[in-house]
């Protein structure tokens, strides 16, 4: 088993790490979903590479074992948000790692414009000043699941309410509303 003290590496290291079209997409993903560093892609990666393998496997395995587990690894990943109810398995083999990115709550919290970019959303979150389902949630990279989507909030005094984008009147409509 293993010392349960001693953590395990939860990531896997690019095979080839000096090519040049994926250190760029690697640096467009961290500049867009607003991550500290590769590791924290590397981590989501690997993620997506074992739900992919377990469908890849499932698509291979008898009948009978596939009805039994199909329909486990469906349900978790609806309820993480990744698939739509009418998904199947070759709906899991085209999920990509935007798609997982866009699951944590640093993405969800500048999606719903709670955040003026996605490295504010991150210190909004880390600060605590975001909640989930009524729980103050520090961790940027927690995947918000489908249910806890509609729960997300800003908590916290005056000044992080000043600071929300959708607190601040437009400039157009403040002006109309002068005349």
């Amino acid at each position: 088993m293993g010392d349960p003290k001693k953590s395990r590496k939860q990531y896997n290291r690019p095979r080839s790490p000096w090519r040049t079209d994926q250190l760029a997409q690697e640096l467009y993903l961290l500049g867009t979903f607003g991550l500290r560093n590769k590791r924290e892609l590397w981590k989501t990666q690997t993620q997506l590479s074992s739900v992919r393998k377990q469908a890849r496997t499932l698509l291979a395995a008898t009948q009978a074992v596939r009805l039994r587990e199909e329909k486990k690894l469906l349900d978790s990943l609806r309820r993480k948000g990744l698939i739509r109810e009418e998904s199947s398995l070759d709906d899991i083999l085209s999920l990509t790692v935007e798609d997982m990115l866009a699951r944590r709550l640093q993405s969800m919290v500048f999606k719903k414009g709670m955040s003026l970019s996605p490295l504010h959303a991150r210190q909004l979150i880390v600060h605590g000043h975001v909640s989930v389902g009524g729980r103050v949630i520090t961790v940027p990279g927690y995947e918000v699941g489908s249910k806890d989507e509609a729960t997300i909030s800003l908590v916290g005094g005056p000044a992080v309410k000043e600071q929300a984008p959708e607190a601040k009147p437009e400039p157009q409509a403040a002006a109309a509303e002068a005349k």
